[in-house]
């Protein structure tokens, strides 16, 4: 049976007789099925080939965006059992059970089922990496673990959590702890999760994530819940933390690899009513900052770049936290990271190291503050400074007392737009003079979620073509992939000194701006949304408080 389906690939032209010499001879050597060998070398497809093997088979080809696995079918079979044999459990009727695989010719798990739970099987195709995600979205990342280990365990099903702390310091160091642990983060990562939220409640715990600026729950199996302190036990020694304290907050890192890439976790404990929540900030240790990568239009491209080579002034970026504000800035400073130029930086904290650039972290606990820090680098004879965050007024003056001594500084605020900004160091008690003399540009941004390019699509917005994205697996479902930066850029012209110097609201001085040529957060997100970067709704989202102050295409 097997060559009849061989040769229909070799008749419909999606393979060569060479490439399936050459596949079948591979797949022997390595001791592989032959579809599995054909996908991996990449010579066909796996859902235009498994389309054909089902034809020839007599059987149904199936994705799992078009069905939905029944409760009672996904109940029948355990993680552990799914996970080893790469099936996925669709339906139940009476004593048939109907299951999705991608190898028809492996009839080990059929046989198993069929003797151990005494299930008739019948058949569909699936592509594995669907059946992949679809055990993964049923079962929950890791579920398979979390069965094996409470198989191992005193009173399993009980729902008990490990309590006394000998033990949680035994499970912690547990193979299986330890590997439960990394699939929950290999998971994440492989996701592009950006951050990971465990949260425990009285009768449960919930697992989240941050993808593209928007937290999504993960499912997780409902026997996790006993595993729980076991869990935290092991993120905490991973980041150098006290297992035993659970009464205060910590913080710690740890660095972890996955695939050839290595990641830092930040990790926050925090106590709760029914025990710790914990969150575990991912970020690569290596990371190519472009100012081309930030998705800026080429008017604010231009602008910026013409900021950046300033010998001396301060350009603030502002905007709420998670806007991107210190990414555009490591943007800035890579680009600026010259032999001839020495680039210091004052973080808090310090998010990737750039080779070439002196970078500290404050401290407060030992009072190593930003205005500290930036009185003794100024000692380190610099030309270009970073400071993470203005937060006070003896920061902003020390910091404005760096750009008049001949120094190009950029910093960040908390403001919701570019005009807000100068009024915010008005308001700490900076001297108007000071800051009209001084600061160069008010740069706001905000991230928008991008469409995804693999299921956009396209349809009329008030004459305009725009897209959106219906959802797929690329996406998980959200029609969303990546980022990318609005931004309104804010230049510290004669006519806006002459604003601040007269303390004028952050309207006016936002109308001024307008007058003379800024555009707003919200214009450049409507030029995006006809350019079909991103939608109605996300520039909706995150500017929802400029929108008015803009007409729409």
């Amino acid at each position: 049976m097997a060559s009849e389906w061989v040769n229909l690939l070799v008749e419909k032209g999606l393979l060569s007789a060479g490439q399936l010499e050459q596949a079948v001879a591979l797949s022997r050597e390595r001791n592989e099925s032959l579809i599995k060998t054909l996908v991996r070398q990449g010579l066909i497809p796996e859902e235009k080939l498994l389309r054909v093997v089902a034809g020839q088979q007599g059987l149904e080809f199936v994705t799992f965006r078009d069905i939905r696995p029944e409760s009672a079918a996904v109940a029948s079979l355990s993680a552990r059992f799914v996970a080893h044999y790469r099936i996925m459990p669709v339906k139940l009727t009476g004593n048939r059970l109907l299951i999705a695989m991608s190898n028809p010719f492996d009839q080990a798990a059929g046989e198993d089922i069929e003797s151990s739970l005494g299930y008739r099987v019948d058949r569909v195709l699936a592509c594995e990496t669907d059946i992949l995600e679809a055990i993964q979205i049923h079962y929950g990342v890791g579920a398979e673990t979390v069965e094996r280990i409470l198989s191992g365990m005193t009173g399993q099903g009980t729902g008990q959590p490990l309590q006394e702390s000998h033990d949680l310091e035994l499970k912690a160091e547990d193979a299986s702890v330890i590997k439960l642990v990394n699939q929950l983060l290999h998971q994440a990562i492989t996701d592009r999760a950006t951050d990971i939220h465990f949260e425990v409640y009285r009768d449960d715990i919930i697992l989240r994530r941050r993808i593209d600026g928007v937290l999504y729950d993960t499912t997780v199996s409902k026997n996790m819940a006993s595993l729980y302190p076991a869990i935290i036990s092991r993120i905490k020694l991973m980041a150098g933390l006290n297992i035993v304290e659970r009464r205060l907050p910590q913080d710690g890192r740890a660095r972890v690899n996955i695939g050839h890439y290595q990641y830092d976790l930040r990790v926050s404990v925090v106590p709760a009513m029914h025990g710790e929540n914990v969150v575990i900030r991912i970020l690569p240790t290596t990371m190519l900052f472009s100012l081309e990568q930030l998705g800026l239009s080429p008017r604010h491209s231009q602008i910026l770049m013409e900021l950046i080579q300033l010998p001396h002034g301060i350009v603030f970026v502002t905007g709420p936290t998670g806007s991107g504000k210190s990414t555009t800035l490591y943007a800035c400073l890579t680009r600026l990271n010259t032999r001839d130029h020495k680039i210091i930086t004052i973080e808090d904290p310090v998010e990737y190291e750039i080779k070439g650039i002196m970078q500290t972290q404050v401290n407060p606990r030992i009072d190593l503050t930003f205005a500290r820090a930036l009185r003794s680098m100024l000692r380190h004879d610099p030309d270009i400074m970073m400071v993470g965050e203005v937060r006070d007024r003896e920061t902003a003056e020390i910091t404005i007392q760096t750009a008049l001594t001949g120094h190009l500084v950029f910093s960040t605020l908390h403001t919701n737009d570019a005009a807000s900004a100068a009024i915010r160091l008005l308001d700490m008690g900076v001297d108007p003079y000071l800051i009209a003399s001084t600061v160069r540009a008010f740069m706001a941004q905000r991230l928008v979620r991008v469409v995804c390019d693999h299921c956009r699509e396209w349809y009329d917005l008030k004459g305009k073509r725009c897209s959106r994205g219906k959802g797929c697996t690329q996406c998980n479902g959200t029609g969303y992939r990546g980022r990318v930066a609005l931004s309104e850029i804010l230049q510290v012209l004669p006519d806006i000194q002459d604003l601040i110097l007269r303390r004028a609201s952050a309207r006016d001085i936002r109308q001024k701006a307008v007058a003379l040529g800024m555009q707003t957060l919200a214009a450049d997100g409507w030029d995006k949304i006809v350019q079909g970067v991103t939608t109605v709704e996300e520039v909706t989202r995150v500017t929802f408080d400029t929108l008015s102050n803009v007409d729409s295409p």
